[in-house]
């Protein structure tokens, strides 16, 4: 391990958890230089928390609105540490502020060939996402608005009407576009009956 002084490996873990609502591995820890030593010696201080293993906490980080998604993006690492669930579906309307639905469980969308049990409370959806799909926050990722509402179309946990509003919204922030959406749910396949229902949604008023 490169040396580093204590005040170069507080600052880039520091750095780390910041940017991941106060989370980091044990492998992010071991490359800013501290070692197993270091981490039971800091969550014996009560500086770190053992969230689970592998994973921990700084302590003196707020917590993120988003906590359970950055755990949960924590929890699908890879063998290299990167990782694999992006927040979709009904989650991904609550991210984007789309809709006011609480879902009771977290949605995730995962590659095809993910073999973790999802933890109790969350819904893995499996699908092989483009980098043109989702996008980062801190310390997740999530479907963009477009790929949201397709999602969300195909989905029976959000009702038409829960939906025919997200669009609105969507459409008069300016997240999509009227033909961009219209495109990619023609391509997915959606039915002609919600297609029609969705086309009456009006695009964002121009001024």
């Amino acid at each position: 391990m490169e040396y580093r002084s204590n005040q170069q490996a507080e600052l880039e873990l520091r750095g780390v958890a910041e940017a991941q609502g106060g989370y980091f591995t044990s492998r992010e820890a071991a490359t800013a230089g501290y070692g197993y030593s270091h981490l039971t010696y800091h969550v014996g201080t009560g500086r770190f928390e053992r969230v689970a293993h592998g994973t921990y906490r700084l302590s003196t980080v707020p917590v993120s609105p988003h906590d359970e998604l950055i755990r949960l993006s924590l929890w699908s690492r890879d063998s290299q540490d990167r990782p694999q669930a992006v927040a979709s579906h009904v989650t991904a309307l609550t991210v984007h502020g789309l809709t006011l639905l609480l879902p009771e469980k977290a949605h995730l969308t995962v590659p095809l060939g993910f073999r973790k049990k999802p933890p109790t409370g969350c819904v893995l959806h499996r699908d092989e996402l483009a980098r043109a799909d989702f996008e980062p926050r801190e310390g997740f990722s999530v479907t963009t608005p477009l790929r949201t509402l397709v999602d969300a179309a195909q989905s029976m946990d959000v009702p038409q009407d829960e939906l025919a509003r997200a669009v609105r919204s969507a459409l008069e922030r300016g997240l999509v576009t009227r033909p961009a959406l219209l495109k990619a749910l023609q391509r997915a396949g959606l039915p002609t009956a919600l297609l029609r229902k969705l086309r009456l949604v009006p695009p964002r008023t121009q001024r």
